[in-house]
């Protein structure tokens, strides 16, 4: 192949390919153009590559490639707008899609929770069986406070977060095999319904109810929002509607995967408060209200600016978000 003669014939088609990889706001036609001027210089480098190997024209036409690439798949949007784009309008609106499987999902846990706790308070010899009452006398007494408190709080919180964070990770990851989530509710409503059950048995409701609430107010949606989403993912493979199976479960996984990054933020601050807040000898309103405070900003991301965002079009898709914003950075 002469290349000289190539590049006299393409000289002209790729200084046009140049001059539209530079432009800041191509007009549709004009973006239709630059889509088949690369389309035609990358057959170019091909046929170049195929028959000369590597080249100086050859390396010209990779970088005017490169150039124009950039400018219809869009260059990275500045990192602080992403994030807030993310924080205001995708992770509400993934929010906002799983807002009443939420709900009953915590309505199905606290259910089964005082099921268990009402069964074990009903019939001493179930009590008797989770353990001597020397035992079960210092776990409500002593050990349900001393376990706030026996670690550095910065330790502590940092293991909690990574376990919740983890548990939820899990619920939207595994929620497609069906049984994967029902398994944590139930783990999760025995658990507190068993350690309910104990400290009403020795008189230390109050202790129950003022320890859980500053983080658990917070820590427990979480849980519940991230069930939520993994059995919305199922849901959407046993009924996909209009959509194949696998398009469905693929689409609302990748909304929903949304969740899980979201949710990572709120079980920090869950985690925080749970290390820090819950053991401090504030009064109890006070670290109440902080958790209470926390609640609200949650509810606050999924149903007001949740259902803004939904209003608005948006899914949460993350494939969709990064989508947008290569076409806000490219337009």
């Amino acid at each position: 192949m002469d290349l000289d003669a190539l590049a006299t014939a393409r000289h002209d088609d790729w200084e046009r390919l140049d001059a539209l990889s530079r432009r800041s706001r191509p007009s549709g036609v004009e973006a239709d153009e630059l889509i088949e001027r690369y389309q035609s210089a990358a057959a170019d480098l091909s046929l170049v590559q195929a028959t000369a190997g590597s080249t100086a024209l050859g390396e010209r036409l990779s970088l005017s490639l490169a150039r124009a690439r950039l400018r219809f798949t869009g260059v990275a949007e500045n990192p602080l707008r992403q994030l807030s784009r993310f924080a205001l309008v995708g992770l509400p609106a993934a929010l906002y899609r799983v807002r009443w499987l939420t709900l009953a999902v915590a309505l199905a846990t606290f259910v089964v929770a005082a099921l268990y706790a009402t069964w074990v308070l009903a019939d001493p010899r179930v009590l008797a069986n989770l353990g001597s009452d020397e035992e079960l006398r210092q776990i409500a007494e002593e050990g349900f406070v001393a376990y706030y408190s026996e670690s550095p709080a910065a330790s502590f919180a940092g293991a909690v977060w990574t376990n919740n964070a983890w548990i939820a990770a899990q619920c939207v990851a595994f929620g497609i095999t069906g049984v994967w989530v029902p398994w944590v509710i139930l783990q999760n409503a025995q658990n507190l319904g068993l350690t309910a059950s104990i400290m009403f048995a020795y008189d230390e409701a109050d202790t129950f109810f003022l320890y859980i609430a500053p983080h658990g107010l917070l820590e427990l949606t979480c849980v519940f929002v991230a069930a939520a989403a993994g059995l919305r993912i199922f849901w959407a493979w046993v009924s996909p509607g209009p959509r194949t199976r696998g398009a469905a479960v693929a689409e609302d996984a990748r909304a929903l995967f949304s969740v899980a990054v979201g949710l990572v933020f709120f079980l920090f601050l869950a985690g925080v408060i749970e290390g820090f807040v819950t053991p401090a000898p504030w009064p109890w309103p006070v670290k109440i209200g902080i958790g209470a405070l926390a609640l609200v900003l949650l509810l606050f991301t999924m149903l007001v600016l949740g259902r803004r965002a939904a209003r608005a079009g948006e899914t949460g898709d993350l494939d969709a978000f990064d989508a947008g914003a290569r076409r806000v950075s490219a337009g």
